[in-house]
């Protein structure tokens, strides 16, 4: 963001009583149970712009929004204001009783912002929750046709995808390394196909038309053996994220993938948790690929990290057939259309829109672009560049002729992600691993907030570079 130089001022760094240290100069054991128990990690005490600020003063450049979250940088007046106002209105009431001002005139936005392609939107907490709501909508839209059709049954989603931690979701998904320990637990009627993985799933006498035609027949393939009446919903990320690392799709993947759905009458939902809300360069993926969903997932750039925020929107033929059966969706969530929260939403969105912060997103993402491929096509262990919009990723490998990852005991990708915490670098890298097969496959993501600027990418890459360099030569 370009209105804030980082500087350690003196009120960035907490005093000991802040920072809770004994007599004996050492912290007390933490109440938070971390991701990595035996790590305990920085500690932000604050942000501003594009930089997140530790309790020891470090400026840390945030090159990814977190995971892709915080689209507007940190700290924006703006929303705060929205947030402390909605606070003094009303901060909480149950959904299954009432409705409230704010999650209507979120809901609106959304809708017109497809328009009107989406005709209803349902307002949770987290992209999780989002996709457990669209896995459910999509089998109760089933029961509830004129004539029902329960014996739809199976989901097919694809292989290295990743749509959530719940046991739902992560049936869904096919991230191996957090499935792993669950497996016992996760449906059996959730199947998974290839992905659209160009850089090693292409063959190289494969045209970008050919290699679309074998995916969409490798889907058609397993409508066929589970028997296509069977079939409830096919799932995709629009844009691979968090397991695979920003894989644009090609042009008219997508479309033959929905033409499938089609043509056996199963509902096509595409997952833009990570790759929706502006991300790529249009406030929804789709937009880019001339493919509409019949149920679409929202998170993360939705709220920009001011509150926890997530959405399912609804194609209209779908909540007609609702509207004409019960008249009600089986499922609820407590915080489901949160005031607070959708205040904060819909204050980034149209800040996004006040902002003209869209064309921002598609120069900027094509200069990040271009300075990566300047400044890491010609590194021996830098295998493929690759993004869209401000979302993009780069894959490691040990040689480029063969494209041989490095193996997991490596942890490569988490290893450039500490790197990049030391003061010499401070910078975050989002680290992701295991998409080539489950194990194998490294890369790094990164994803600025929308209102960068080219002065921000040149640190960003310059920064990346260095951190590469010094884990890699």
């Amino acid at each position: 963001m370009g209105d804030y130089t980082p500087e350690v001022a003196a009120a960035s760094v907490p005093t000991l009583s802040e920072k809770q240290v004994d007599v004996a100069g050492t912290k007390p054991s933490s109440g938070v149970l971390y991701h990595q128990l035996r790590n305990e990690p920085l500690n932000i005490v604050g942000g501003r712009g594009s930089y997140l600020i530790t309790e020891d003063g470090l400026e840390i450049l945030d090159a990814t929004c977190g995971a892709a979250v915080s689209c507007l940088g940190h700290s924006d007046e703006r929303v705060h204001e929205a947030i402390l106002d909605q606070l003094k209105k009303i901060p909480y009431c149950y959904s299954m009783f009432f409705t409230n001002s704010a999650a209507e005139s979120l809901a609106k936005f959304l809708v017109d912002s497809t328009g009107g392609k989406m005709s209803r939107a349902y307002i949770v907490s987290s992209g999780t929750e989002a996709v457990e709501a669209a896995v459910k909508m999509a089998i109760q839209y089933f029961t509830e046709l004129p004539v029902p059709e329960p014996q739809r049954v199976n989901i097919i989603s694809r292989k290295s995808s990743y749509h959530g931690n719940t046991l739902g979701s992560l049936a869904v998904g096919h991230h191996a390394s957090r499935r792993r320990i669950y497996e016992s637990l996760l449906s059996k009627n959730i199947h998974h196909v290839p992905q659209c993985y160009p850089y090693r799933r292409m063959n190289a006498n494969e045209s970008n038309q050919e290699y679309v035609a074998r995916l969409a027949q490798e889907l058609e393939d397993e409508f066929q053996r589970l028997g296509p009446n069977t079939v409830c919903a096919f799932v995709a990320e629009t844009m691979p994220g968090a397991t695979l690392g920003c894989v644009p799709p090609l042009p008219g993947y997508l479309k033959a993938l929905k033409a499938v759905c089609e043509r056996h009458g199963a509902l096509f939902i595409l997952d833009e948790v990570m790759s929706g809300m502006g991300r790529t360069g249009t406030l929804h993926a789709w937009e880019q690929e001339d493919v509409v969903p019949d149920l679409q997932t929202i998170a993360k750039g939705l709220g920009a990290g001011y509150a926890p925020i997530a959405g399912l929107l609804i194609n209209k033929h779908v909540v007609d057939t609702l509207n004409k059966g019960t008249g009600a969706f089986v499922h609820s969530q407590t915080y489901q259309g949160h005031p607070v929260a959708c205040a904060a939403a819909y204050k980034v969105q149209q800040i996004i829109q006040d902002d003209n912060l869209l064309p921002n997103v598609r120069a900027m993402g094509e200069y990040l672009g271009q300075r990566l491929h300047e400044r890491l096509d010609s590194h021996p262990h830098v295998g493929d560049i690759r993004g869209r919009g401000l979302f993009w990723a780069m894959e490691f490998v040990q040689d480029k002729e063969t494209k041989e990852p490095y193996p997991p005991s490596k942890a490569l990708s988490r290893t450039l992600h500490a790197t990049g915490l030391k003061p010499g670098n401070a910078i975050s890298l989002m680290p992701g691993n295991g998409g080539i097969d489950g194990a194998n496959g490294d890369h790094i993501i990164l994803a600025p907030p929308y209102n960068t600027t080219r002065e921000e990418i040149d640190l960003i890459v310059d920064r990346t570079v260095r951190v590469i360099q010094e884990v890699l030569g």
